[in-house]
């Protein structure tokens, strides 16, 4: 993929709508289903997952021209890594709470699909800033996805909305939602309606590329028969102006043989040359009439 090629609004949201990490591509779905129990799980897996995919995005891209092909892969763990530990260390220092709660999948963020997906796919083939973009879109695209489903769960299996409780809601709340079964059902009904959502504009995109094509064609077709016709024109024009000339040449030719006898009256050898020669020009453009 050629960044020049691509506007940098168009990076940025190609990971929160057409390429979603999660409905689209389906990609991180351990850690998607496992800490989606609540949005609050959700939305700070999230900002974890945006903070390391732009910073690993930035240094791959920093990186790539040095980073032989056949250790590429080793080398954008490494890197990868390296960010994930800082995110662990400020979470176990200062949300110990939320640390417990996301548990092993912070550091299971070094082997996320997401973040290797992005850094060979992208970061390791164009610049920094259209790495940053591309990662924060990404970001931003799977927080999203995660705080959608960790949102539907919390509030059918738990009866709560980002942790406060909905009293109604209290006695009616199917546990099963918080299970990893209803976590599945769950996230293969929201997956179900983005793409069909997804399938439906993309089709009307289609529909209006091919109308647009259509008018371009039908428009290009009357050009050229215009052109055509006025090509048709100043040829019929230019034929009526060429007889017209011809045939004032013609009678200025009649005007002129007389005056040739008057002159080669003295000299008959004269007179019969000036006569074989206006019959050669006559015939000739009796030719050319033709």
């Amino acid at each position: 993929m050629e960044s020049n090629k691509v506007s940098k609004g168009k990076i940025l949201t190609n990971g929160i709508i057409k390429e979603n990490p999660v409905f689209r591509l389906v990609l991180g779905t351990c850690p998607t289903l496992a800490v989606t129990t609540s949005a609050l799980n959700g939305i700070s897996m999230g900002l974890a997952v945006v903070f390391v995919l732009v910073c690993s995005n930035m240094m791959i891209s920093l990186l790539r021209k040095l980073i032989p092909d056949i250790v590429r892969i080793p080398a954008f763990i490494m890197i990868a890594a390296t960010f994930v530990s800082i995110v662990d260390m400020v979470m176990a220092k200062y949300l110990p709470d939320l640390y417990k709660t996301l548990g092993l999948f912070i550091p299971l963020i070094v082997v996320n699909c997401v973040i290797l997906a992005r850094a060979e796919a992208f970061a390791s083939k164009n610049t920094v800033i259209d790495s940053a973009l591309d990662g924060l879109g990404m970001g931003f695209g799977y927080t999203i996805s995660l705080c959608i489903i960790g949102v539907i769960r919390e509030f059918l299996g738990s009866g709560s909305f980002f942790g406060m409780e909905i009293s109604f809601l209290q006695n009616t709340a199917m546990t099963i939602f918080v299970l990893p079964a209803g976590g599945f059902l769950i996230f293969g009904m929201v997956m179900a309606l983005v793409n069909h959502i997804t399938s439906c504009v993309e089709t009307s995109k289609k529909g209006e590329t091919k109308k647009r094509d259509l008018i371009e064609r039908v428009v290009q077709k009357e050009t050229e028969t215009n052109v055509r016709i006025d090509v048709v024109n100043k040829i019929l024009t230019d034929d009526k102006s060429s007889l017209d000339i011809t045939k004032e040449v013609n009678e200025l030719k009649k005007d002129i043989k007389p005056l040739n006898h008057e002159v080669d009256k003295d000299g008959n050898n004269n007179g019969v040359i000036n006569e074989n020669s206006n019959k050669d020009s006559d015939a000739k453009n009796s030719k050319e009439d033709k």
